[in-house]
């Protein structure tokens, strides 16, 4: 396990494995009834946890339980952070991997188990050298913030259309050099 604590907290972040699934799929449930996050997928919560081309996924934790969720995945149809990431840089569908499922429940909120997580999934695609690219939701505020201030690269809005007719604005952005000419 890698210990990724600070002066302030014990948490660390490692690889998840599917013991910890349920314990996740809980927990997504109750970022959901506070954030509405995720906008679909919650019905079936620990499905969510394992999306079309899952990579790696890890999660943040204190002793004796899980705080948070993120995972990294291979490209999927209609991705607009991919699309925009290749119109900008040129880079190879293959290049590029995408930061997918962080949440945080709220007990953990302000200890920096989010930019663990995301520190963590991108250093991941960096290691492999892939770019990776994401696209967080416009009314996420918070985690906006916390992934401009990562230095991220924001490429372009795009909207997320449920099959109930909703519509959700969204803001798709690269990794910290991932959006650099290679």
């Amino acid at each position: 396990m890698t210990n990724l604590s600070d002066s302030q907290n014990a948490v660390q972040v490692r690889p998840r494995t599917d013991a910890d699934v349920p314990e996740c799929a809980a927990l997504l449930r109750e970022v959901y009834e506070l954030d509405g996050y995720p906008v679909e997928g919650v019905d079936d919560a620990t499905g969510w946890m394992y999306p079309a081309g899952l990579i790696a996924a890890f999660v943040a934790v204190e002793p004796g339980k899980i705080l948070g969720h993120a995972a990294v995945c291979e490209p999927g149809e209609g991705d607009a952070a991919v699309s925009l990431l290749i119109e900008r840089t040129g880079a190879a569908t293959s290049e590029i991997a995408v930061l997918a499922r962080l949440f945080v429940g709220p007990a953990a909120r302000g200890k920096g188990a989010g930019r663990k997580l995301a520190d963590a999934a991108l250093s991941y695609a960096t290691d492999k050298r892939l770019r990776a690219v994401f696209d967080v939701m416009e009314k996420d505020h918070t985690a906006i913030s916390m992934y401009e201030k990562m230095g991220c690269v924001f490429l372009g809005s795009t909207s997320h259309h449920l099959a109930d007719g909703s519509v959700f604005p969204a803001r798709c952005y690269a990794a910290p050099g991932a959006a650099d000419p290679r």
